[in-house]
């Protein structure tokens, strides 16, 4: 599966009513720490086998979703599940921590 660009138009029928948990990535197209993060993430949407959705959202694009999950500094990548926030991750993470992250979640 590939990485689903989130916006506010889009974000509850992909994100809240996902019935998979979903690593949603808060980026920057100016942000070099997530142009180095963007390979991971891509990684791991290649590799979900329909157990986790990975979802990107550009924060220039969607100011809705940066003010309602509050975000102050990208990267910032949350774990949604049954459409609420279930965990937090600040700046760029390895393969290692997402998937344990998500695992945690769906465990």
């Amino acid at each position: 599966m590939s990485v689903i660009e989130v916006n506010d138009r889009n974000f509850i029928p992909e994100v809240q009513c996902s019935e998979v948990p979903v690593l949603l990535d808060f980026f920057g197209t100016w942000c070099v720490p997530c142009q180095r993060f963007a390979p991971t993430v891509e990684e791991l949407a290649a590799e979900s086998e329909g157990r986790y959705k990975v979802c990107k959202v550009d924060v220039n694009a969607a100011p809705g979703l940066v003010q309602q999950f509050r975000i102050m500094s990208v990267p910032t990548v949350l774990i949604v599940s049954e459409g609420r926030e279930a965990l937090r991750l600040v700046g760029g993470q390895d393969k290692a921590q997402l998937l344990q992250a998500l695992n945690s979640i769906s465990a």
